[in-house]
């Protein structure tokens, strides 16, 4: 019984995880709210490692639905396809150049300092109010990034350094990402496209380093697991569809009132709790 209880748990975790990975609103922050409420049953240091390689679940969805795109040997493409997909992954390597080095550097050191809600709500409500400012800045504005053409390599780094942000936790990766890819002059679709592909290497670089650095699984841990990546899978097709639907026609100005009004919902039930 106590076993099905934390599957469940996981399901729970999973949708929130899957959910939250790509729309620009904090997974961190909903998971430190979430665990709150629910709370696995497992070691400090499984936890840790459970709540980063659960994002795996969430970037294979990306994977799928862009297999195509991504794929730089697929035999339905010309040569002149191919070269553009090549190009692609250049300039994916180059943006994720500065989160993976500060990433390797400073990974523990950020989560000891920073990972609390204090950092989180602040986090949350700042950058709502910077996707609320910078949405207002740009209306009516025509982007001049409308493919990955457009984008040059000087862009995409710089829209990296946009990503080093996210190391602080409640940022949001894609939030980061998007907001800096806007202010350089993206579209909202090349700019929420491009958060996707540059969280392939990054998601699996994290992932492979904490698995390296947990001790080993119990066969209830590895299944455990398991059931949160597949449960973030299945719901991050969903979220990644209506996001990619949802900025067709409107910008994230919605994401940034969220953002806001959880960053005080945070707040408040700390301070609350104690």
């Amino acid at each position: 019984m106590n076993f099905i209880i934390e599957l469940i748990k996981v399901v729970v975790l999973g949708i929130v995880e899957g959910i939250t990975e790509w729309l620009p609103i904090s997974s961190t922050g909903h998971m430190i709210l979430v665990e709150e409420f629910i709370q696995l049953n497992a070691s400090k240091e499984f936890k840790d490692m459970f709540f980063v390689v659960i994002q795996l679940g969430a970037i294979l969805a990306v994977v799928l639905l862009y297999f195509h795109k991504l794929n730089p040997f697929s035999p339905k493409k010309s040569k002149e396809e191919k070269k553009d997909t090549m190009e692609i992954w250049f300039k994916v390597i180059v943006g994720v150049i500065p989160a993976g080095v500060l990433g390797v550097l400073f990974d523990d050191w950020l989560n000891e300092k920073f990972y609390n809600y204090q950092t989180v709500a602040i986090t949350l409500i700042l950058y709502g109010i910077l996707f609320i400012i910078v949405e207002n800045h740009n209306k009516g504005k025509e982007p001049h990034i409308n493919s990955f053409k457009d984008l040059s390599y000087s862009t995409a780094f710089f829209i990296g350094v946009f990503q080093v942000l996210a190391l602080i936790p409640g940022t949001s990766r894609s939030g980061a990402t998007i907001l800096g890819a806007i202010l350089l002059g993206s579209s909202r679709y090349i700019a929420a496209e491009y958060s996707f592909f540059l969280s392939i290497p990054v998601m699996f670089g994290a992932s492979a380093l904490k698995l390296l650095k947990f001790p080993g699984f119990t066969g209830s841990e590895f299944v455990i697991l398991l059931v949160g990546m597949a449960v973030a899978f299945f719901v991050s097709i969903l979220a990644i569809r209506f996001l990619i639907g949802y900025i067709k026609k409107n910008d994230f100005k919605a994401f940034g009132w969220y953002r806001i009004l959880l960053g005080a919902i945070v707040i408040i039930y700390f301070l609350l709790a104690k």
